[in-house]
């Protein structure tokens, strides 16, 4: 048995791995190694693996190189807030967007054998509580071709959300099924939209003309969401000034905070006491059920980092807070609301497949729940590119070509 075939085993049996001599750039092409194995096993499931970086660059680089690598692989990113814990400002509009049609496709949409899913995020998005699954479901639709969706649970959600069904679809608010194709003409959308079913595999994603019914356009998916995690309704203003009241008492005029939400109003930052607004909130460990995990090296190191910069945080806005509790204009939640602890941390990479990527080599010790990748720094030819006289392309042929003659490559 191969190592590759062993890891696949042992990931299948659920076991924790060290994937040793993985330098940056390399974990790419291992990743797509062992997707392309486990694509039909995980046909069904949220995503084949859960791409852990220790931070936004390094989650970049991942994603593009693995589309490189696995080109016919669906990489899904969940971007975590571009603000700091505790801010007075909202994350930027364009990464709650990200977030949300990330969630919504999680919880609508399956990976398929066809077009396997990697998901990919950072230890700092993978801390954070999110909006809970179900919330997300009942609210938001996305998925792409390729994915697998329940045709029949989306027919129920567009009655749901107050789609009309009809013989033929051409008004905005409309939808129509028939066999494996379905129209619908969502608010918004400059034209309606068939989804082209095989099955429960999604094939394609087309815009059509209302009156002839004719394709106009190809897409690459479709995305039905909010612009949002935190959404003003009746229930959650209702809820949130229940929970606001209960923490720090019923003292709220001058508030800025509760008073633009109860009437309505977005407040900049408002996103920071989120788990006010819902019943409970999830993490992204909840949308993903089983899927295994790569950690990308020094992520455990960084969560233990992160955990800690997030109690000085609170620390800071609670010192603050009860230095004058009465005209105190930043009420902190407790970080155990809004992230996850260091012990519930640690629970969920104990509870399910896990494999820990490494630049260096295996160490003493390991025993068989190390496997050596064998991948060596390559050479960066920065004396080369430092020389304005050298012709950097020339020596990386050069190179090339004296490997190639080694029998190297």
């Amino acid at each position: 048995m191969t190592d590759l075939q062993s890891a696949i085993a042992r990931i299948e049996k659920g076991d924790k791995l060290l994937f040793a001599n993985v330098s940056d750039g390399f974990d790419a092409f291992v990743c797509a190694d062992l997707t392309r194995a486990l694509a039909r096993r995980a046909e069904g499931r949220p995503a084949v693996f859960l791409h852990v970086a220790r931070d936004a660059q390094r989650s970049a680089a991942f994603r593009e190189a693995l589309r490189f690598a696995a080109p016919e692989a669906e990489t899904l990113d969940v971007p975590g807030w571009d603000c700091q814990p505790y801010d007075r400002v909202s994350p930027n509009a364009a990464i709650s967007a990200r977030r949300m049609t990330a969630l919504s496709r999680l919880s609508r949409s399956k990976s398929s054998a066809e077009r396997p899913r990697v998901v990919t995020t950072t230890v700092d998005c993978l801390l954070q509580r999110v909006p809970p699954l179900k919330a997300v479901a009942a609210d938001t639709f996305s998925a792409a071709p390729g994915n697998v969706v329940d045709l029949d649970e989306l027919a129920r959600w567009l009655e749901a959300n107050g789609f009309l069904r009809s013989s033929t679809v051409r008004e905005t608010g409309e939808y129509a099924q028939r066999g494996g194709i379905l129209d619908l003409y969502a608010p918004a959308m400059p034209a309606p939209i068939r989804l082209d079913f095989f099955g429960d595999t999604l094939e394609s994603i087309r815009s059509f003309d209302p009156e002839s019914q004719r394709t106009t356009g190809q897409l690459r998916s479709l995305d039905l969401v909010p612009m949002s995690e935190l959404r003003l309704t009746s229930d959650t203003m209702r809820r949130f000034r229940q929970g606001y009241t209960t923490r720090f008492g019923g003292q709220t005029r001058g508030d800025t905070l509760y008073e633009a939400i109860s009437e309505g109003r977005r407040h900049q930052g408002a996103e920071h006491w989120l788990p006010l607004f819902y019943d409970r909130l999830d993490t992204l460990f909840d949308y993903l059920g089983d899927t295994p995990l790569l950690l990308d090296s020094l992520v455990e190191e960084a969560a233990g980092e992160r955990l800690a910069q997030i109690a000085d945080y609170y620390d800071a806005r609670k010192f603050a807070h009860d230095a004058d509790s009465a005209n105190s204009n930043y009420k902190p939640l407790e970080p155990k609301e809004l992230y996850l602890t260091l012990e519930e941390w640690r629970e969920r990479l104990e509870a399910g497949a896990l494999v820990r990527l490494s630049p260096f080599a295996t160490p003493d010790g390991a025993g068989k729940t190390a496997i050596d990748c064998a991948a060596r720094p390559g050479r960066d030819f920065a004396p080369e590119r430092n020389d304005t006289e050298i012709n950097v392309f020339e020596v990386a042929a050069a190179h090339v070509n004296a490997l190639r003659a080694a029998g190297k490559t």
